[in-house]
Formats: C-alpha cells, structure tokens, sequence
C-alpha cells in the first residue's frame, strides 16, 4: 500500500492469465465459527511459562486468569491483537454502518466483510481510509485511547512513518494488554500458521471451535499431542490448532532461508483471493501486504508499504534487463515519476504476480500488459541468485 491509490487503473489484458485455484475465499462455516468467537474458548486461562520440547505431551505451568480483551489498554503500553485480523483505519469512526461492522466487531467476520464487498466500488471505497491490518497475536504498542478505539502501532510492519511500527486506529475490542501472553511470546516456542486459514478449538480433536487464525499468525506453542498443538491466545485460555496447518520452531529460531521457488510456490496459493486495499492476511491483500507477508513468512522482513520497500528496505537495484525470478518491480503514478503506487512479483519471461485492484484478485499477467503507459519504475531483489 502506499500514499496513493494501489488500485490505479491498467489496460487489462486481451487473454487474461488470471486464474483461481479453488481458494478458501469464505471456508465454509467460518461465520458460524466466527460468531462462537473468543467467548468459546472463556473463562480465559491462558499458562504461563514457556513450553517444553516441541513433540510429545506438555506440561505447563500454573494457569492464570487472562485480561478480556479491551482492557489493560493506557497510552504507553505494550498489547496483542485478540481478533482474526484487525484492520487499521486513518481515522477513528469513519467505518460504513453496515458495510465495515463485521470488520469491528469482536470477534471479527471477515468472511461476512468480504461478502458485503462483492461491488468494486464498494470495495474500492476503502481506498485511502484504511492504514494496514495485523493479525490474532500480533504485538502493537498503543498510543492513545479515544472512546472506544485506539492508535497503535504494529511493531512487526516497518514503516519510515513511525521507527516502532505501521500506525493506525483499531477498535478497543480488538486488542489486550495481556502480560502473560507477552511473556510466553516472547520466552515459548512458536507455531506458525502455515495453512491459508485454520480454526483454534478447545480440545485437541477439534470440538468447541473459535475463531479463524490466518496463515502467517504466529503464537506461543504450550505442548503438543499427535494430531494437535496448543497455543496460548492473547486475552483467552489456551487453544488448540491442527498440527498439520502450522510448523513449530524453538524460541528464537527463525525460518530456514528461503529460496526464490519457496516464495513463489508461496504467493502461488493465494491466486484467485480478492484483493483487500491495507490486507495483510489470508482474508485479502494489498499489493505491498502481498509481498510483505510473502517475503515475512520465509523470515525476511521489508517494508510494510509499496514505495518503501523499493527505496527503505535496503534491497539492491536491479537493471530491467537484468530482471530474475523473484524480484520486485515497481510502478508509479505516471511514466518517469517517483511516487510508488504499486508492486509486483517478477516471474521470468515478461511474467509478474501481483493484487492489482479492488475489481480483481491475486493473478499472473503479462508485464508488458499490465504497464503500457510506461509507468515501471524499477526493480530490487530481495534474494540474491545462488
């Protein structure tokens, strides 16, 4: 995302290359997931104390009471995102009532936002007056409470706006100033999600559901059985998510290295998701979300926003002749100019992928196609060739 509009209008192609693959854009039944929401996994306990070995039965130790989400929230202090995803807006109170309420509430229906958004317009409306998003767990250092929202920023999303983090405003609702969850993030190991969406249960079988989890939600690990991994839950007790939809690191430890195949197979999973202006999950991306989740899930961190990540994150420059298979390129808002509008993943052979606009989805298209107003403004590459 940047400053200006990421859904700026392209001559579309003539054979469009665009496809879906049968994502997950509404799992069937989410809403009524969504709806149980975190009252389903109360009265809140969540353990303290890092985990043990990442198989194998866990013990804990001794569970606390948890925060309800909402509370221990003051300028100054250190919370986690409680809901699916919460969306960060430029101003409190300017939402659409009953347009953007799903998107507010706690717990969130993203699903039901995403369905109240099928006309472009109506989704294109979001343009400019949404920041980013931050999914279930992520840490945010709050700023200032008016009424019942709050201005954060999300500490894992760089940005040259603020040195700690993307800034916005969310609901109150959203977030929990939760100590023990803080502690255990930052002491326990981790489960990161790896499928496109996943639903935290109360028992590891999977019966008593909660919300949705998207991919790339990390949380604290607590133990493990042999079908499920349990999971502190900022503001709730622990929950459990099927082993098969996450991967468990030691504390500390970071993804192997990605190869440039391993984001492209990566970003490949999303084709066919409606693009979503500030999306950052699986629920809807932004150009600059796309590739910043891309490149954050393998363990590389660039900027949050399209025109910073050509010109902020340090990645090297890279001539148009020169162009390699999991580059960034990146176009601006009129052929020669240095405002960054949008950016895309370089494919190879005149090929790029990308979440072009409010009317269209994740896709593969032509290079040449998508820009023949001459608005390419460079490229940089993010993993060096082997």
């Amino acid at each position: 995302m940047t400053s200006h509009p990421t859904d700026h209008p392209v001559a579309r192609p003539t054979a469009s290359l665009s496809r879906r693959t049968g994502l997950r854009l509404a799992a069937t039944g989410t809403a009524a997931l969504a709806a149980a929401g975190l009252a389903s996994l109360t009265p809140a306990a969540l353990a303290q104390g890092p985990g043990v070995a990442a198989s194998g039965p866990v013990l804990v130790g001794r569970p606390r009471p948890a925060p309800a989400p909402g509370t221990g929230l003051e300028p100054g202090a250190v919370a986690h995102v409680a809901v699916t995803a919460t969306t960060l807006w430029v101003a409190p109170r300017t939402a659409r009532p009953g347009i953007d309420d799903p998107s507010l509430t706690t717990p969130v229906d993203l699903d039901a936002w995403n369905r109240n958004m099928e006309d472009t317009e109506t989704r294109r409306w979001l343009t400019g007056e949404l920041e980013s998003q931050a999914v279930l767990g992520s840490e945010v250092i709050v700023d200032e409470i008016d009424g019942d929202w709050a201005h954060i920023v999300v500490t894992a999303q760089p940005t040259p706006r603020d040195p700690r983090g993307y800034p916005g405003w969310v609901p109150t609702g959203h977030l929990v100033a939760d100590p023990g969850f803080a502690e255990l993030a930052a002491t326990a190991p981790t489960a990161t999600v790896t499928a496109l969406t996943s639903t935290l249960a109360a028992t590891p079988a999977g019966t008593r559901p909660g919300i949705d989890v998207s991919f790339d939600t990390i949380l604290p690990v607590l133990g493990r059985t042999g079908r499920s991994v349990e999971v502190a839950v900022p503001g709730a007790r622990s929950a459990h998510l099927p082993a098969a939809d996450v991967v468990v690191r030691a504390p500390g430890e970071q993804p192997p290295a990605p190869t440039v195949e391993d984001v492209i197979a990566t970003g490949e999973r999303f084709l066919g998701l409606r693009y979503l202006w500030a999306g950052v999950s699986a629920y809807g991306f932004d150009c600059s979300g796309y590739t910043y989740t891309l490149f954050r899930h393998h363990g590389i961190t660039i900027h949050r926003d399209a025109g910073n990540q050509m010109h902020d994150s340090g990645l090297a420059e890279v001539a148009r002749e020169d162009l390699r298979r999991g580059d960034l390129v990146f176009f601006a808002t009129e052929p020669g100019g240095s405002s960054i509008r949008h950016v895309a993943l370089y494919l190879g052979d005149d090929q790029i992928m990308q979440a072009p606009n409010a009317a269209r989805s994740v896709e593969i298209m032509s290079l040449t196609e998508y820009d023949p107003t001459g608005e390419y403004a460079g490229a940089r590459r993010v993993i060096a060739a082997d």
